[in-house]
């Protein structure tokens, strides 16, 4: 009942402020007065400043919180320290909201591939354990997948063959978000020791080592903290925002950089939402899984082994073999790990598995994908990428003929423009021509003997950071020409369409 009752609470409160200006502004408190209209001149609908900035700060805040989906935190880190990362990728979202849904794409095919991968590998083997006792029944049937299990249990060998399938619930897209966001803690001696990929739990599954959770599809929503509340403000917001400017262009009202600034952001995250749909959110504790003690443990885990790595060369940078085996011919790699990782990390958006993250037993902030899918799926990842920065650069081209104060600075909103829409266009040209070529230029640089193939991934090479730089540098100055535009507005910008306001809004 109290839920129920909260979203018509919060819609009246989202009146009052109409309430109050429709309220007379003088009376005496001892008798009404009567107000003559007659004289006083049309009530004009303006703005200010501030409501500018709050409508799009309002939208932005509303629109990105609420689709940001983080991985689970750390067992043993605070509140401000999973607020700190979230905030870091709102950031990122922010400044770069393409990035986000690349990395929402990957993740959701990962979780539907995975999903696919336990119900063909266990629910094909329960079908067959009870169709072969097709007329025991239900209850018998029951009582057949708990025999099976104890005996599972009481085996001398755990860890051959058997049909860990008996317990399995199927799994849906949820499952597979759930997994490799981190919801699957390893549990050594009763003590957590690291999360699991999907795959190591797929095959301690099959070989015994471990049971198979049963965790149902509603369990997981139960530890979502995702509600329709939240979802409802946010698809509130963006659509009084949207209509409000739609409002303002049939008016012939002018609209501001900023507020053009945050439609094309808002919308973005729309899609990045669309592929999060299904993943939990705000989880903060990961699902226990108990290791076998009959069963030697593993010596090391997925997430464990790619930390030590990164350890090494973002850190001390020894000169091992395993590091020198991996990256020896791939300078591009150990450029990027030394110097350019840092940034997204200072903000708390890892991509790999830091050494932090291993100590905190969480999956890496920017990660929670398979790296094989990232490859297998690159076509689909590259095309929802570079389509969504393409979108991203023409809808801020809308400004095209927005009054500046000058003619330098609509040249450079021109140009900046132009130049986001185009550098995501070369990179995606370049990429599929080599994925048609049958090798991605990132696995196989400089690996070609002939110096006709050399020159022409080093051309490639050369274009396509080029293009990443020109996004940056475009990026960054539409940013600094929204700030600069508030130093003088055009003449009508403060006027606003007056029954746009009776819509509730933040």
């Amino acid at each position: 009942m109290t839920l129920s009752v909260l979203p018509l609470a919060i819609l009246l409160l989202l009146h009052i402020p109409f309430v109050y200006s429709s309220l007379p502004s003088h009376c005496n408190g001892t008798s009404a007065t009567t107000l003559d209209v007659s004289d006083l001149p049309p009530c004009s609908n303006n703005r200010s400043l501030w409501d500018i900035i709050w409508s799009c700060a309002a939208t932005l805040f509303a629109c990105t919180w609420t689709a940001i989906h983080p991985n689970i935190p750390g067992m043993d880190e605070g509140k401000f320290t999973a607020f700190s990362r979230r905030l870091g990728i709102m950031t990122v979202t922010l400044v770069a909201p393409e990035v986000t849904i690349t990395w929402a794409t990957i993740q959701f095919l990962s979780a539907r591939d995975k999903t696919k991968a336990f119900n063909d590998a266990f629910g094909v083997q329960l079908h067959q354990v009870r169709s072969d006792h097709l007329d025991i029944g239900e209850s018998a049937a029951t009582v057949l997948d708990e025999s099976l299990t104890l005996d599972r249990r009481n085996s001398p060998h755990p860890s051959a063959p058997h049909i860990p399938s008996c317990t399995f619930k199927e799994w849906t897209v949820t499952h597979g978000f759930f997994a490799w966001m981190g919801g699957f803690m390893l549990y050594f001696n009763d003590k957590p020791r690291a999360t699991l990929t999907p795959m190591e739990l797929q095959r301690f599954v099959d070989e015994g080592s471990v049971e198979m959770p049963v965790i149902t599809e509603a369990d997981i929503e139960d530890r979502s903290k995702g509600d329709a509340l939240s979802k409802g403000i946010a698809i509130l917001q963006l659509g009084w925002f949207v209509l409000y400017l739609i409002a303002r262009y049939v008016q012939n009202l002018p609209i501001t950089l900023l507020e053009l600034d945050t439609l094309a952001v808002a919308a973005l995250t729309c899609i990045s939402y669309g592929f999060w749909w299904k993943k939990p959110k705000d989880i903060g504790r990961p699902h226990a899984v108990y290791w076998k003690a009959t069963v030697p443990p593993p010596s090391e885990l997925t997430y464990e082994y790619v930390a030590n790595i990164l350890f090494e060369i973002t850190l001390t940078r020894p000169h091992s073999s395993k590091v020198d085996e991996i990256f020896s011919t791939e300078d591009w790699a150990s450029f990027f790990l030394t110097y350019l990782y840092p940034l997204p990390s200072f903000m708390g958006v890892g991509i790999f598995n830091s050494p932090h993250a291993v100590h905190s037993r969480r999956v890496p902030s920017a990660g929670g994908y398979d790296v094989g899918d990232a490859h297998r799926h690159r076509f689909i990842m590259l095309f929802t990428g570079c389509f969504s920065g393409a979108v991203f650069g023409g809808m801020h081209c809308l400004g095209w003929n927005v009054l500046f104060q000058g003619r330098a600075e609509q040249i450079l909103w021109r140009a900046a423009s132009l130049a986001i829409v185009s550098a995501p266009v070369s990179i995606f040209v370049l990429n599929s021509y080599a994925i048609w070529l049958g090798h991605f230029w990132l696995d196989h640089f400089w690996l070609n003997d002939s110096w006709v193939d050399q020159l022409g991934e080093a051309v490639a090479f050369f274009v396509i950071f080029a293009s990443f730089f020109s996004y940056v540098i475009a990026r960054v100055t539409l940013i600094v020409l929204i700030l600069m535009s508030f130093r003088s507005l055009p003449p009508g910008v403060y006027d606003t369409v007056a029954w746009t306001e009776f819509i509730p809004h933040l």
